[in-house]
């Protein structure tokens, strides 16, 4: 019977029409519960989540409302430069390590103040490949050493705490592998320091290959929302923001006062700045000063990334928020914190949404157009259009001359993050369990361009089970509330319902995938060598 009624839009109206909506019925107080058991926790997730879209309006409105605030030249400068540690955290970097080193040592910086650190915990190719060039550079009178871990305790943040232990600068700057930073980007940061109130400067990324791909594209425009306006914003305002792990600078101090660093989180990077930030240690942002790096160039790399930071942000959340809002801070900073560590509880929201959308639609088509537009379209556009204003916003910010190219990518964009929701529901939900697990790195390629082949990825990629078919089921669901819709002639909700179509196939569909072009590759003779990249390249 249901099948039919499915099959036949017009009899599961004529159903629901007898059956819930007619009022000499003599179960309609059964079917209004029914409703009601449907609504409620439909509207709750609605303007949750409306919430959520609001505040990225609100941070808009700070970043502008605060722009006098944007810094730039340091306020003071040293009269004597103090002495600077880089750290180097690699694991399995094999590709991209000499080009991180060599970027490193063309620093300007006088050399008898500068200590390089390679910290390594690999278990490939990568030791003799990046003991090799650092080997070579020092050679060439640069003060550089090697650091191998076998037992990788801690991950990156327990790399970082044992080269601490081993330095000797007063400050303290970080590079992931995939980072190419520039040779004034130390001269640009240092100064800040000049003033003793300041624990760490962060800048922004920019993007080595933005136009590989789409994918690409719009992982840059994401970050970028997130650089420009998060960042942009919040240090404006003067309220807590983080370090993003890499592209920063440390005083040695602000990390002993905090505690040191802490691996129980997967985000060690926010959970220090927290803590350093209740210590009352000041934070500065230099959005115009500029860190190139790669970007993920594989779905799968993307969603592994994404759902580390998922993850990491909620175990902060849990570790840190309790302390914030318990420490002499303005209700401003207490609310703003609240919002930046709790974000991705947006996920596990959207699934809920997802399980309820097709029966509220159901249910709310019937009760009138005018409810449906008055209510739930106020609170679809608070949650999802503020998602493109944010970004529009950041790309005007960044790109004057041409930001209105953005529009082509709103869509895709929008519904690649509808399409992360089952990768990073999960790992929201395990942070809310207490489940750990390990940190997983993002693979780099060295690939910029199209010359570039990936074909080396296969020595890491990996693969994501059985969460792929999920996504395609759960677009092919989403196929059918398109059909209802259409069908039913409610055609103002198709364009946002076939974001969700595009978002979970595309994702499902690009994890699956990738790799499959390999041997078509081979076959016309384009393919590296899987061997690491020649010292010197």
């Amino acid at each position: 019977m249901i099948c039919s009624l499915l099959v036949e839009p017009h009899g599961l109206r004529h159903y629901l029409k007898s059956h819930f909506l007619d009022p000499t019925f003599k179960g309609l107080y059964h079917a209004n519960a029914f409703d009601m058991a449907l609504l409620i926790p439909y509207f709750v997730v609605l303007v949750l989540l409306a919430f959520y879209g609001m505040h990225r309006y609100q941070l808009v409105y700070l970043y502008y409302k605060h722009r006098k605030n944007k810094v730039t030249d340091p306020a003071l400068h040293f009269a004597e430069l103090p002495r600077v540690t880089i750290q180097l955290p690699i694991f399995n970097e094999q590709y991209v390590i000499d080009r991180l080193v060599e970027c490193v040592c063309k620093m300007e910086y006088p050399r008898e103040k500068l200590e390089i650190q390679v910290l390594d915990d690999s278990n490939d190719e990568t030791v003799e490949v990046a003991r090799a060039v650092v080997e070579r550079h020092a050679a060439m009178g640069h003060n550089i050493s090697y650091h191998h871990r076998a037992n990788r305790e801690g991950f990156k943040a327990g790399a970082l705490d044992a080269g601490l232990k081993v330095s000797t600068g007063e400050f303290v700057a970080i590079f992931d592998a995939d980072f190419t930073p520039q040779p004034e980007w130390l001269m640009k940061v240092i100064h800040h320091f000049a003033e003793p109130e300041i624990g760490m400067v962060q800048t922004r990324w920019t993007h080595l290959n933005r136009t590989y791909s789409y994918l690409t594209q719009v992982e840059a425009i994401l970050l970028d929302g997130h650089f420009v306006l998060e960042h942009g914003a919040r240090s404006r305002a003067g309220v807590f923001f983080n370090f993003n792990g890499t592209a920063g600078m440390w005083r040695r101090q602000a990390i002993d006062d905090a505690g040191g660093w802490e691996h129980d989180t997967l985000t060690e990077d926010t959970d220090l700045s927290y803590r350093s930030q209740l210590k009352g240690w000041k934070f500065r942002y230099l959005q115009d000063v500029e860190c190139p790096a790669e970007l993920p160039i594989e779905m799968t790399a993307f969603k592994t990334q994404q759902a580390r930071w998922a993850k990491g942000l909620i175990q902060c959340a849990k570790k840190d928020l309790p302390k914030v809002l318990r420490a002499n801070v303005s209700r401003r900073e207490k609310m703003e914190a609240w919002y930046h560590l709790t974000a991705n509880i947006s996920y596990p929201l959207m699934i809920v949404l997802s399980t309820l959308l097709l029966p509220a639609m159901i249910i709310r088509f019937y009760q009138g157009w005018f409810q449906m537009v008055y209510i739930d379209l106020p609170l679809f556009l608070a949650s999802t259009f503020s998602i493109s204003s944010f970004y529009l916003v950041s790309q005007k910010e960044l790109f004057p001359r041409t930001w209105y190219r953005t529009i082509w990518y709103l869509p895709p964009l929008m519904a690649l993050g509808i399409g992360l929701t089952i990768t990073n529901s999960k790992a929201v939900l395990e942070a809310l369990a207490g489940h750990q697990s390990a940190f997983a790195r993002t693979p780099k390629y060295r690939v910029v361009n199209k010359r570039d082949k990936a074909i080396a990825a296969r020595k890491y990629r990996k693969r994501l089970g059985w969460v792929p078919y999920i996504e395609l089921l759960i677009g092919t669901y989403f196929a059918l509330t398109v059909w209802y819709a259409v069908a039913n002639e409610n055609y103002i909700t198709v364009p946002f319902l076939f974001l969700f179509v595009f978002g979970y196939w595309y994702t499902g569909l690009m994890s699956l995938l990738q790799g499959r072009f390999d041997s078509l590759v081979r076959e016309r003779g384009e393919e590296h060598s899987a061997k690491p990249f020649p010292v010197g390249v």
